[in-house]
Formats: structure tokens, sequence, C-alpha cells
């Protein structure tokens, strides 16, 4: 800050900052307005404390990108094969090329091809988080169910923690528009509210740690939730709220392409590696907000659906937008069939399944939107009977989803 004009400075830590927000509405207003407001300008303005040494060819590149973006976190990136100076930098901090991507932080700590516990870490964003501590209610996954919960439960003075793998947000995070959610009649994309809701959670004091769940305990309270890095945290009740996992289509070399041409969700990270022509496999309302999005920065979006039209599995608005909008050509009745390339996918074939026509279009983006399965995997009881015992004596509500 500039000083101005003779006067004294107040010096809050973070604790008492939070607590000032908490309790007092007015200043909360002015304070929580200037750190969003400062945040988004730095990252518009592409200044921060962290550097970014990429590559559109690196699928690794894509997923610090999206980590840095869904966690608000400011970021320069340098392309690698695009920047002249980018040598230089490479010599100065002895990197070689085959270790990309790579992250500075503050022009001293250098990371070569890190992980997203690895970069949280250094941004500090796990620094304050007692692990040891009894919790009220432990979260785990910060999809817009789980920031919910830790919204709902912090506001009401409950000591949450939520443990997030990678990115706040879940699926409707990398959601490039959504229309039809209560309370935003102009629309609002996935990043902004998802982002929002982690910001809310914050002010009320909930702590997020970057961190896998990998085990629970629950023969005994307080139920132990452990997390990869050995870590045992003790909780009075846990809340499992890990989402979904995308289906993928069973292809030869499609994981080969995940991160270097195949996507799951249309951001304006995954819009900037895009080409002229892209393709949309899916027919519901993610598949019909992506082609939307994309058809304003590509020439044309071709969008697979393996049944006869969108009537059947897309809201009716997203629908009309798709038919007024000429750059996007609905295939029905088709489904891809083979991928190609080496470092990046090159060319798509897919096939219409009522005449069985191949075609092969050079194309070298396709977004993959066919639905997802319950993400439950990950978190392991300690046994079976156990969980069940006290799922029966835990005062919950039972019902089918």
């Amino acid at each position: 800050m500039h000083v101005t004009k003779p006067g004294e400075v107040i010096e809050v830590d973070r604790r008492h900052v939070l607590a000032l927000v908490q309790t007092d509405a007015e200043l909360g207003e002015i304070l929580m307005r200037a750190f969003i407001l400062r945040r988004i300008e730095l990252i518009a303005a592409g200044v921060g404390d962290v550097a970014l040494i990429g590559s559109t060819h690196s699928a690794g590149t894509l997923r610090i990108k999206e980590f840095l973006m869904r966690n608000g976190h400011p970021y320069s990136y340098i392309d690698l094969e695009r920047d002249s100076h980018v040598q230089n930098l490479l010599d100065s901090f002895r990197i070689a090329t085959s270790e990309i991507p790579v992250v500075i932080f503050r022009g001293q700590v250098v990371l070569r091809n890190p992980s997203n516990q690895e970069i949280a870490g250094c941004l500090g964003l796990n620094d304050a988080i007692d692990q040891t501590q009894v919790r009220d209610l432990v979260i785990i996954g910060a999809g817009p169910s789980g920031l919910a919960a830790a919204v709902y439960g912090a506001s009401e003075g409950l000591d949450v923690l939520v443990l997030e793998t990678s990115t706040p947000g879940g699926q409707a995070g990398s959601s490039s528009r959504i229309e039809n959610y209560l309370g935003f009649p102009t629309g609002i994309s996935g990043q902004e509210l998802t982002g929002r809701a982690y910001l809310q959670a914050q002010k009320f004091g909930a702590e997020i740690l970057i961190a896998k769940g990998t085990r629970l305990i629950c023969d005994r309270k307080p139920y132990i939730v452990e997390v990869e890095n050995g870590a045992r945290i003790p909780a009075r009740t846990v809340v499992i709220a890990t989402g979904a996992d995308y289906r993928r289509p069973l292809l030869k070399n499609f994981s080969h392409f995940e991160g270097l041409g195949i996507y799951y969700g249309a951001t304006l990270v995954e819009a900037q590696l895009c080409g002229e022509e892209v393709i949309v496999v899916g027919g519901g309302n993610s598949a019909g907000q992506a082609a939307v999005f994309l058809a304003k920065t590509t020439k044309r979006v071709h969008m697979l659906v393996r049944s006869a039209g969108l009537t059947e599995s897309m809201s009716r608005y997203l629908i009309r937008q798709i038919e007024e909008t000429p750059t996007i050509v609905l295939w029905p009745h088709t489904e891809i069939v083979a991928l190609e390339g080496g470092d990046h996918l090159e060319s798509v074939r897919w096939r219409n399944n009522q005449t069985a026509q191949i075609e092969e279009h050079k194309i070298r983006q396709m977004f993959v939107m066919i639905g997802a399965a319950p993400n439950t995997i990950g978190l392991m009881a300690v046994s079976r009977s156990t969980l069940k015992a006290s799922l029966r004596r835990a005062p919950i509500c039972r019902q089918k989803v």
C-alpha cells in the first residue's frame, strides 16, 4: 500500500480478519468486495507470484492451469512454443524441456511437473490447518454439494474442514455456463458460481485442505479420516460428497489423449487450445452448454449423439440456442469409432449407426460429455460391517437417490 498522509496502520492477522468479516456486516462487505475485485484484476492481468512454463501439448500444463484457476490464484503463463525468450528463463533455472510443466514461485522455488498437492503446499493453502484437531464436521469433496454443506455448517458455528483432492467446484466448476440454476436469470459460469461458494464457505470460517481422503475409520467416535500423507483427522460427523466420475467411451488410445485433445469441461482454459473445428460428444445439458460456448470462438462445432436427436435428453432452452446457432452441426445416430495421433489428438473417425458410413475428420479437440457415475471408489472404510453399524446408529434420513 502507499501512504498518502500521516496516520495509523492497524495490522490484523488472518483469524481476526475472518472474525471481522463475520461479525461486522458493513466492514465485512467492504473487505470481501475489495479482496474479490483485487483478485479478479490480478487474474485478468496475468500477474501473480506464480509463473507457469508449459506447452499446449502437455496434459500436465492443462491440469495446473485448471488447478490455479479454480483456486482463484493469479499466475503468469509462459508458452514453451510461442515465447521467444523462454530458453533464457529455462537456462537461468537449469530447467530441461523434458521437465515441463514447471511452476516457479516468487522467482525462487522451482517445481518440475508438480502434483496439485505440491502446488498447494507451496502456495500455503494448507499451512494454517491443524490436522489433529477434532472437527465437528469433515466434508470429503468440494463440489457444489460439499461447499453448500460447508457454508451451512460453518454459518451455524460448526468447526468445518473440507477435503478436496484437486480443484474446488467439482464438475459444475467446469461448466461454461449454467442458466437453469435458481437465482441467476441471466446465467452464470460454473467457475464463478462455485468460486462464490468457495469464498462464502471461507468467510464463515470453513477450512479447505487440498488432500485426498484415502481411508475412513468408523468403528469408534470420533471418526477418523485418513489422508494420503498419513495424517489422521478426527471428526464427530463426516459428509461424503465425492461427486461423480466422467464416463469414458471404450476406445483405443482414449486415455492417452486425455488432456491432449480430449477434455471433459469447456471453460476459457480449454477454449484457448481449440482450433477452427471441435467435436462435442453427448446430448445432455452439459454438452449443449459446451457447444454453445465453443461456437463463439470456433468456426464449427460438431455435436455427436447416438440417439435420433436432443429432445429426450436436453432442456428446451438449450435446444433452441443450438438450433439458432448456424455453426453448430448436429450428427444424430453417430458415435466415435477411432482416434488417431501421436503426442496430441490429430484426427477422429465417426460412424453413422443407421447407414454404417464412416467419416474421418482432421479435428484436434474433442469434448466428451456422456454422463457420469458415482465417484465412491477412492474412500475405503476399515470394514463394511463397521460402516453399516455406524450408519445404523447415526440419526440420518435414508432414501433412495
